[in-house]
């Protein structure tokens, strides 16, 4: 069996952080070492990693991305986009179901998983799409392999708005999966659009975007879902907040006290409305990126455990396709590779503690979605482990972009902190910059 000892690590786990050392044996961490000591001199051990001064933290699991596999590969691939999620100390994914054929049905569902088995360089897993008509397919998936039900409670591409009263009622009523839901009222959206193209036409100003997609749009979905988790007792995620008076609609606390949680994206964090002057579409999210008050509510949030997970909602488009005006540029951007860094960069200014951030991308979307032997640096648990050097200064550039698509809105931002190792299930599959074609991740299982 491959042995792997990791050496005199900072390790940040579970609220802590110390100095220690952590043998991988097969796809498992075996041990973990405390103290600055050289367990090699007592393990027969010949694959020794020195990671002095660099931090060890687990994987980071993202929630919500959209790899555009099947029918939309022009943009991002299964793998590319996982190959650029590993660069990026991404070692687990759950993915999206508005591709094309969309992921409404059993079969398409399980078409997925068998692609990733092989091509996909991190773990995975797909959510089942829900429509107004495929309620009798949703109700057959298997909790115990697949991530959760996606609903879209706004507009989406295709069919995939569920606004059907009775349907979403019953669906919020009968499976005992976890729901994940993308909140927007689409009237309120639609009546926003028309007094804007009253006003300018098709050439609206990408400013207008947080007022399109407004407060009010995203606040009376997302009460509608919380109103409906809370009459039938389910299991309710709500996907990328992005208004402070989204919050007091959320608890704070433990997330084990929790059936409703909230989940943040790092551009919502990051952004806000006036970044949209100097980047333009290429910060186009749905739902949008809104007012520095909100942004600061948002970190507020999550500092007070109101929002349990932060994720990308990674979601690549050409830049050709970008460069549209604002009706005809699509929504969404590429974010995996670059989430964990620019979450450690709020960091270096004081906004969040490492011990937060390892917190909220690792530990908790291992606990909400109660994936198996993952999210943590625990003995027994699979090696899916991350070194970052806190003190490695580096910018982003199309030089290093591994995205499909070869942009980023993170393009010219200096980091602080760079991934320069990832193990996925105890294989080393990023080394300061190189890949390894070889690995491929494993299909996530839920407790």
């Amino acid at each position: 069996m491959k042995k792997t000892l990791i050496k005199h690590a900072t390790i940040i786990n579970e609220g802590e952080r110390f100095t220690g050392s952590v043998l991988i044996e097969g796809e498992f961490i075996s041990r973990i070492f405390k103290g600055d000591t050289n367990p090699e001199n007592v393990l027969s051990v010949t694959n020794v990693v020195d990671a002095s001064g660099k931090y060890l933290i687990p994987g980071v699991i993202d929630d919500q991305v959209h790899f555009r596999e099947p029918g939309l590969t022009h943009k991002g691939e299964i793998s590319t986009e996982s190959r650029a999620a590993v660069a990026g100390g991404v070692t687990s994914y759950m993915e999206m179901p508005n591709t094309n054929p969309q992921t409404t049905t059993q079969e398409l569902l399980e078409a997925k998983y068998q692609r990733a088995a092989e091509v996909s360089a991190a773990n995975y897993s797909f959510y089942m799409g829900a429509t107004n008509d495929n309620l009798p397919e949703v109700l057959k998936t298997d909790p115990r392999t697949v991530c959760g039900i996606k609903v879209f409670m706004g507009s989406s591409t295709g069919n995939m708005l569920v606004d059907d009263e009775k349907v979403l009622s019953e669906l919020f009523a009968s499976t005992p999966m976890l729901i994940a839901t993308h909140c927007e009222d689409e009237p309120t959206i639609k009546r926003n659009t028309e007094l804007y193209r009253q006003k300018y036409g098709e050439m609206v100003p990408i400013s207008a975007h947080p007022h399109i997609r407004s407060t009010e749009a995203c606040f009376r979905s997302t009460a509608k879902a919380v109103e409906l988790a809370s009459k039938h007792g389910a299991r309710l995620h709500v996907l990328h907040l992005s208004t402070a008076d989204e919050m007091k609609l959320f608890t704070p606390g433990p997330l084990k006290n929790k059936k409703i949680t909230a989940e943040v994206c790092v551009h919502h964090l990051w952004f806000d409305e006036h970044d949209y002057i100097r980047y333009g579409s290429r910060i186009k999210w749905n739902p949008a990126i809104k007012s520095t008050a909100d942004r600061l509510a948002l970190r507020e949030a999550l500092l007070a455990n109101r929002i349990d997970v932060v994720a990308t909602d990674h979601a690549p488009h050409t830049i050709e396709e970008k460069a549209h005006p604002y009706f005809k540029s699509p929504s969404g951007g590429p974010l995996v590779q670059h989430a964990l860094v620019a979450m450690l960069e709020l960091c270096r200014s004081g906004v969040f503690t490492p011990e937060k951030v390892i917190e909220k991308m690792c530990h908790a979307p291992a606990e909400l979605f109660r994936i198996e032997k993952r999210g943590y640096i625990r003995e027994g648990y699979f090696a899916d482990l991350v070194l970052v050097d806190p003190a490695a200064n580096w910018t982003v550039s199309p030089k290093n972009i591994l995205y499909k698509c070869k942009w980023s809105p993170f393009e010219g931002t200096e980091f602080s902190h760079q991934v320069t190792h990832t193990f996925v299930n105890g294989e080393l599959v990023f080394d300061n910059g190189t890949l390894n074609p070889a690995v491929r991740g494993k299909r996530l299982l839920f407790n």
